[in-house]
C-alpha cells in the first residue's frame, strides 16, 4: 500500500511499457530519460567503438554494443537496466547476450561524460556497475581529454591508469588493445 508522500517504485513492466523511440534507463526503481547525446559525445562514441570492434573481432574475444542498448542488472525481484555507450561481453560469457539485451554484467563498461550525466556515471551507475561486478569500467571525459579506466577490486573500483592525449589507453580485461588517446579525441 502507498501512502501519502511515498513514491512507488517502477517495475521491469513499466520500463518495458516506455514509449518506443525514447531512452529510459530504470535506477533503484525510477525511470529515468537519458538525454540526447551531443555532437562530442557522438564522435567519441565512434572513436572508441571503432577500436574496441575491431580489436575484439580480429581476435574472437566476444562482442561489443553501442547504446541503447539495454543491460539488465537484476537485485532480486528488481531491475536496473541500464544503457551504457559502450559494452563488452567476453566469449566466455556470451550466454548473458539474449536477443533483446544482456542479462547481466559486461566485462567492460564505457560511459562518455556529459554535464547531464556526469554525477551519475560517476556516482550512481559506478556504484551499480561494482554492485553487479562488471569488472572493468571507463569513464570518458570529453572536457579534460582523459580516459580513466577503473578496474574492480576488493572494496570497489580502483584506478589503473588515467589517459590523455599523446598517451596509449591500455585495458586490462582486453589484453594487447591499445588505443591511441590522441586520436579518440576529435
Amino acid at each position: 500500500m502507498t501512502t501519502r508522500g511515498q513514491r512507488t517504485r517502477a517495475t521491469y513492466e513499466d520500463y518495458l511499457n516506455t514509449p518506443e523511440g525514447e531512452r529510459y534507463e530504470l535506477r533503484d526503481g525510477e525511470l529515468v530519460m537519458a538525454p540526447s547525446p551531443n555532437t562530442m559525445h557522438q564522435a567519441l562514441t565512434i572513436e572508441l567503438s571503432t577500436a574496441l570492434h575491431t580489436f575484439v573481432k580480429e581476435h574472437a574475444l566476444g562482442r561489443v554494443f553501442v547504446a541503447p542498448f539495454d543491460v539488465v542488472l537484476w537485485e532480486g525481484d528488481e531491475a536496473n537496466v541500464v544503457q551504457p555507450d559502450l559494452l563488452f561481453v567476453s566469449a566466455a560469457r556470451l550466454d548473458i547476450i539474449t536477443e533483446a539485451n544482456v542479462q547481466g554484467a559486461p566485462d567492460l563498461v564505457v560511459e562518455i561524460l556529459s554535464p547531464s550525466t556526469e554525477s551519475v556515471d560517476r556516482g550512481n551507475k559506478r556504484d551499480l556497475y561494482a554492485r553487479h561486478g562488471v569488472g572493468e569500467y571507463w569513464l570518458v571525459d570529453p572536457e579534460a581529454r582523459t580516459v580513466t579506466v577503473l578496474m574492480l577490486g576488493e572494496t570497489g573500483y580502483e584506478t589503473a591508469g588515467t589517459y590523455e592525449p599523446g598517451q596509449a589507453l591500455t585495458a586490462p580485461t582486453l589484453d594487447g588493445l591499445t588505443i591511441d588517446v590522441g586520436e579518440v579525441f576529435p
